[in-house]
């Protein structure tokens, strides 16, 4: 299996120029059936907490990924503003689509980014998501931006079985440097595939340097962006996360509970 982590300069609140930069920037890419795709936090609108004007209420972006699914029958996983109507709050969701184009699972963000506010327009999630993706024998664990600092969430999903870490952000170029570093440990700590898509570019609140990339399970840098636009197209194999855990069996030396107080349901 392939990922594809789709980097971009994701345009201010601007839906529909944002749907054609991602298929703008993935046309040159030779997606195969059954692959992975990998797509920003808020990658329709950008980090906004204006949630009125950027919720997917009329479910437009999510419409767009299920096409983006099932045209390139790929599984696609990427980052929308959800307002439910009985909610004071917005979440910030990772939508999961089947090579279908169906609606498979969804992840909502569990630790909002408290220092930029974010708590006040949206609610933290309660569960971890651990999935299989069939074609490849493979269980992904969705993370969101500011849950890379958590080690505790990626335990967590170790404990439901993940091989596969995906990190989807607008991660601020004032600690781009945290970046890079946590999603390496992140891999290394729980012998697992880290894939972290990050935005690039600007909003009018913020500055991003991208620089997503793919760590192996031996902590290997499977590939590298820098600031600009692009797609990183990596292999990702569970046959690999199973050899290094039984040659190197840290995972299984673990001793303190992994699962945490997180409910492994839907509230």
């Amino acid at each position: 299996m392939r990922a594809h982590l789709v980097q971009t300069d994701i345009r201010w609140q601007d839906k529909q120029a944002n749907f054609d930069r991602v298929l703008a920037l993935l046309d040159p890419v030779d997606v195969g059936a059954g692959d992975l795709i990998l797509l920003p936090e808020m990658f329709d609108t950008g980090f906004s907490m204006e949630t009125g004007q950027t919720a997917d209420k009329d479910g437009r972006t999510l419409a767009f990924l299920a096409e983006l699914a099932a045209d390139f029958k790929a599984y696609v996983m990427g980052g929308r503003t959800v307002h439910a109507c009985h909610c004071a709050k917005a979440s910030n969701t990772l939508s999961i689509l089947s090579p279908t184009g169906t609606l498979i699972d969804e992840y909502q963000k569990i630790h909002p980014f408290s220092i930029g506010r974010e708590h006040e327009a949206f609610a933290g999630g309660t569960r971890v998501v651990a999935l299989s993706l069939p074609e490849s024998s493979l269980t992904i664990c969705p993370t969101i931006c500011y849950d890379l600092r958590f080690p505790e969430l990626f335990r967590a999903g170790l404990s439901r079985g993940a091989q596969v870490f995906s990190v989807h952000a607008c991660w601020l170029s004032t600690r781009h440097s945290h970046w890079r570093v946590l999603a390496l440990a992140r891999a290394i700590e729980n012998q697992a595939y880290v894939l972290a898509v990050n935005r690039t570019g600007s909003d009018p609140n913020a500055t991003y340097l991208g620089g997503s990339i793919a760590v192996g399970p031996r902590g290997d840098v499977l590939g590298e962006l820098g600031d600009t636009e692009g797609v990183l197209s990596v292999e990702i194999d569970g046959d690999e996360v199973r050899r290094w855990r039984e040659k190197f069996p840290a995972v299984r030396d673990i001793r303190l509970p992994m699962a945490g107080t997180l409910p492994d349901r839907r509230e």
